[in-house]
């Protein structure tokens, strides 16, 4: 049974960082691409940022320079470093893993990011 559990969200005030941490199992976390994706209340789910099996990494043009994405292959983990986050970061981050085999998809439950003062 595969299973994505998200952590690291929480409250945290403008400007400050959080660290969300997606960790896998029940896959061959190696063969696959992971990456993070957001809803705020009200909108649709959008991409944040994504790291291919290879390491490729793509981010949303909103969190370039501020967040940074990153995996861990031998703890099948990947992270999401936040920085100067901002009140329209605040939503639930999501991890979604996607066989680079196969292409069967897998998200997490989520996890709450709350910017606010």
């Amino acid at each position: 049974q595969v299973h994505l559990v998200e952590s690291g969200g929480g409250l945290v005030q403008p400007g400050g960082s959080l660290r969300l941490s997606c960790a896998a199992s029940g896959i061959i976390f190696s063969a696959n691409h992971m990456g993070w994706y957001r809803q705020a209340p009200g909108k649709q789910r959008e991409l944040v940022a994504t790291i291919s099996s290879r390491g490729i990494i793509n981010y949303a043009e909103s969190v370039k320079g501020r967040f940074t994405i990153s995996r861990d292959n031998a703890a099948d983990t990947v992270y999401l470093q936040m920085n100067s986050l901002k009140p329209e970061d605040m939503a639930v981050y999501y991890c979604k893993a996607i066989s680079a085999y196969t292409s069967t998809t897998y998200w997490g439950q989520g996890t709450q990011v709350t910017v606010s003062s």
